[in-house]
């Protein structure tokens, strides 16, 4: 299968203003690379690239007053496959984990797990260690956050969303992180593309998505507690302990984002 995905973000600005951008798939990905995606701004800058502490492709730009635009288009092979799952993953002791994912284990600037972990172990203490204590997290989260893109905040953490019952993806996937580390479960924030495919029609519109991978049986596992269910056509951008180590975009001084275009669709 082949995926075009891409994107197209224009910001007014009032001043010349530092942007950071993190909007290329990420390395992992390289090897199933068709066309690059290449950042292209409107006007033309200088561009600096560099990878951040947790490996992102990061790219640096001063731009000037006025319209800046910035986009991608690529194109990406993929499986075709929905999500691996693997219901007989086990949960590792916390003194067996691999040193590097030790830092999932600790609370974030939205994964607030010192406010968390009593509810945590409240709800989830009786369920089988391991996948399905995953899933059970993933379960309750999906059901008890309803979806609102027009309650997006860039503020609220996970144990507000467990207050407020209402978000968007990125808060589904700060609460489902949350409760899994309360609970000695490795879990990171992934930031990326979301295909349509395989999913019943009218399709809405295509956007950034945010889902959780959480360290089972030696490997990192995709979850997705906004959607709950395995997805064709994931494509990865970035990873870290939650969004505020994953900003797409960066900016430095007063913006105003005038335009937001995102595409994800197979090619014949």
């Amino acid at each position: 299968m082949r995926i075009r995905i891409g994107c197209r973000l224009r910001y007014r600005l009032t001043q010349p203003t530092l942007v950071i951008a993190m909007l290329n798939v990420h390395y992992s990905r390289f090897g199933d690379m068709e066309r690059a995606d290449y950042l292209v701004t409107h006007p033309s800058v200088p561009l600096e690239t560099y990878r951040d502490g947790f490996g992102n492709w990061c790219t640096r730009m001063m731009a000037p007053s006025g319209d800046l635009t910035l986009s991608t288009d690529g194109i990406f092979r993929d499986t075709g496959l929905p999500d691996p799952t693997l219901p007989k993953a086990e949960q590792h002791a916390v003194q067996d984990l691999p040193f590097e994912t030790l830092a999932y284990l600790l609370g974030s600037r939205y994964c607030d797990t010192d406010l968390l972990s009593a509810e945590a172990w409240r709800r989830f203490e009786n369920t089988p260690p391991g996948w399905l204590r995953v899933q059970a997290i993933c379960d309750f989260v999906n059901s008890h956050v309803r979806f609102d893109y027009m309650q997006a905040s860039a503020t609220r953490t996970a144990s507000a969303t467990l207050a407020e019952r209402q978000g968007v993806c990125r808060d589904f996937a700060h609460l489902a992180i949350a409760f899994c580390r309360c609970m000695n479960i490795p879990a990171r924030y992934c930031a990326g593309y979301l295909s349509e495919l395989g999913q019943p029609k009218p399709h809405p519109l295509d956007d950034f998505a945010a889902w959780i991978e959480v360290f089972l049986s030696d490997r990192w596992w995709v979850f997705d507690p906004r959607n709950n269910r395995p997805r064709i056509g994931r494509i990865l951008i970035a990873r870290g302990r939650d969004a505020a180590d994953v900003p797409l975009t960066q900016t430095f001084g007063p913006n105003t984002l005038t335009q937001f275009n995102v595409w994800t669709e197979e090619l014949t």
